[in-house]
């Protein structure tokens, strides 16, 4: 019995060794993970001057008389004012770039599309 007894004695120290080694003086505690919370998207800041057209085409407030002639710039009424009707459609909504308008008319075998961003003319489709 002795024999049998001294075979298992290496696999026992071996397995105590094993385990005095897990168990270290230093303990390591993980590090809480970092909550990046995504940054609100800040809304757009509106940098128009003056009246600008409603959803019906209407102005929302007296028209100035500053633009002589339909070109990139201009500001909603004024294109209201110089086309001397109201247009056929206005749609009016918000984007990347703040407020932005799209005015319709309908003329005699054409039609033209007018782009506003912030209350400026920024482009015509005919």
């Amino acid at each position: 019995m002795i024999v049998t007894s001294l075979a298992r004695l290496p696999v026992l120290a071996l397995a105590a060794w094993g385990l005095s080694a897990c168990a270290g003086s230093e303990t390591l505690v993980p590090e809480p993970a970092a909550v990046v919370a995504p940054a609100p998207k800040p809304k757009p800041v509106a940098t128009f001057t003056g009246p600008v057209l409603n959803g019906d085409g209407a102005c929302s407030g007296p028209v100035p008389t500053v633009a002589a002639a339909i070109e990139p710039g201009i500001g909603e009424c004024d294109l209201v004012r110089l086309k001397g009707k109201p247009p056929t459609d206005v749609l009016v909504g918000e984007g990347r770039a703040g407020r932005e308008v799209q005015v319709l008319y309908t003329e005699p075998g054409a039609k033209e599309l007018y782009f506003f961003v912030n209350n400026r003319l920024d482009r015509i489709v005919k």
